[in-house]
């Protein structure tokens, strides 16, 4: 476990915002940390996001895309072409999370090995 986490700093999220809660609010949920491993290797379009994730709906991928923009996460450009053209990608603040979703990545292939 990281040395920065020890009882002081647990015993510090219980009168203040724990930076746990704070990170888990940004990129928890049921997709934000898929959508967020998708497109660690580059700019997608909306579809192509869609087909790499065919469980979730056309209008909660909108959703998600939206929150994790406005928590500076990614960052979506439009482009001035007919038909419009839109990509998403991370910022470098969402770049940031890449330890994160690998370790989380290698977790699920430990716990899949584990069933």
């Amino acid at each position: 476990m990281n040395s920065n986490i020890n009882n002081e700093t647990q015993d510090s999220c219980i009168n203040e915002v724990c930076p746990v809660e704070t990170a888990l609010n940004i990129i928890g949920g049921k997709w934000k940390g898929v959508i967020i491993y998708r497109l660690l290797d580059g700019k997608k379009r909306f579809n192509e996001l869609n087909r790499m994730l065919p469980k979730i709906t056309h209008r909660m991928l909108t959703l998600q895309l939206r929150e994790l923009e406005r928590d500076g996460i990614v960052k979506r450009t439009v482009y001035a072409e007919v038909p419009p053209k839109v990509e998403y990608e991370l910022t470098n603040f969402g770049l940031s999370i890449k330890p994160i979703i690998s370790a989380i990545y290698n977790f699920g292939v430990e716990y899949k090995n584990l069933k």
